[in-house]
């Protein structure tokens, strides 16, 4: 999962080297994926009215469906 996510947001900005991506899990089998990019870059991430952060949300929910767990996409400033 952590890469699918790395794959998309490095697509969309403009500093990909800047892009943190940390992933913890619980017990419960909840996967937590916490990104951080440049302040710059946070508009194009989010995108109008939230529209990319959705999308990619929903992608990742396809990939949790497809792989039985759950995952949570938290971005950070």
């Amino acid at each position: 999962m952590k890469k699918l996510v790395s794959y998309l947001i490095t697509s969309i900005v403009d500093n990909p080297d800047k892009v943190e991506i940390t992933e913890t899990s619980t017990p419960q089998g909840l996967i937590q994926l916490n990104v951080k990019v440049a302040q710059e870059d946070m508009g194009k991430v989010i995108g109008k009215r939230g529209n990319i952060i959705k999308a990619i949300r929903s992608l990742l929910r396809v990939k949790t469906i497809l792989t039985g767990k759950k995952a949570i996409l938290t971005l950070e400033e």
